[in-house]
């Protein structure tokens, strides 16, 4: 199997499969008036918008990403006037709230959110496994043994010894 296609370049295919997705969906909100919109902030703004105020911590956890993840896509929405942050109960917390701006787009983002929704599933039949199962189970398998575990078991059977 040439190498383009197995497994050594996985990390590497697989952030060209998400710039393909990215790119694409990021398209499609410039075609809507919406240039700058990234699709990492839809999942942020669809809690926000279904549960209100929320922590950083509870974001990350409501759109399945690491707290760094949501804390750096929260800063990016706050300079693009999306969000504000407002000290919490304690001196580490932040509070993140919707602004009237990000409000006045809830209408166009949802008709895009299940424009993509149906549009990915139409993907995923395509597929001969679904993509968002294999990566459910990827992030399972992951979760049980990180990828870090599982080179350093490889490193450790070479024979040298």
């Amino acid at each position: 199997m040439p190498e383009s296609t197995g497994p050594a370049l996985l990390g590497t295919r697989l952030r060209h499969l998400l710039e393909l997705l990215d790119g694409d969906v990021a398209a499609v909100y410039a075609d809507l008036g919406l240039p700058g919109f990234r699709p990492r902030y839809t999942p942020v703004v669809r809690a926000l918008a279904a549960g209100g105020p929320r922590s950083i911590r509870e974001l990350a956890e409501a759109t399945g990403v690491t707290h760094s993840a949501a804390s750096q896509t929260v800063a990016q929405m706050a300079r693009d006037g999306l969000v504000t942050l407002a000290p919490g109960a304690d001196a580490r917390q932040r509070i993140v709230r919707l602004t009237a701006r990000a409000e006045s787009l809830l209408p166009v983002l949802d008709a895009e959110w299940a424009a993509t929704t149906a549009a990915a599933r139409r993907f995923e039949a395509e597929l001969p496994y679904p993509l968002s199962r294999l990566v459910d189970e990827a992030l399972a398998a992951l979760g049980r043994r990180s990828m870090r575990q599982r080179v350093a078991d490889e490193w450790g059977t070479d024979d040298a010894d």
